[in-house]
């Protein structure tokens, strides 16, 4: 085949330097963070540190795969280091914790009957699969400042809901 009709990556296995990812928070925006989520964020930035990028920088040279591994350690190092730099940890309220605020886990009973938990956490902790959903998220902003018994109104993609707050628990 001629040269030609092949890109200059496909002739080298070099890999690309590490984007350093930008957190999705607002301009100006606070970057808050639960405690037990700036502590599981220091596990994984010393695990990385410690234990995984050494041992990816001992790999052979031409062990390709580990070089990649490295470059996508190497970013997360450098993406938790921003994440802990700027966090804000906030604590659970000490005096109104019959309010939804940041940290809460609140259970909504949906317009179906169906019981849903929502933990209202930083950017850097949303897990969908868990429930933990952002303060930024439109659905934690409609939930912040509400009470046990209180009804929202809320606007998800299939419709307009109104969800009726069951329970607020605090970790």
């Amino acid at each position: 085949m001629s040269k030609a009709f092949t890109r200059e990556s496909d002739d080298s296995r070099d890999t690309q330097p590490a984007v350093r990812p930008t957190a999705p928070l607002p301009p100006g925006a606070r970057n808050y963070i639960t405690p037990d989520g700036a502590a599981r964020l220091k596990v994984e930035f010393d695990r990385l540190v410690d234990n995984d990028r050494p041992e990816l920088n001992r790999a052979p040279e031409d062990d390709h795969d580990a070089k990649q591994r490295l470059q996508l350690v190497v970013r997360r190092i450098h993406h938790l280091e921003q994440v802990l730099r700027s966090a804000v940890v906030s604590y659970p309220p000490q005096d109104d914790r019959n309010r939804v605020r940041f940290g809460a886990t609140v259970t909504i009973r949906t317009p179906q009957g169906e019981e849903e938990d929502y933990r209202i956490v930083g950017v850097d902790e949303t897990d969908i699969d868990r429930g933990w959903i952002s303060w930024l998220s439109p659905l934690a902003k409609a939930l912040i400042n509400t009470q046990v018994g209180q009804r929202v109104q809320f606007r998800f993609p299939s419709g307009q809901a109104v969800l009726e707050i069951l329970r607020i628990h605090y970790e």
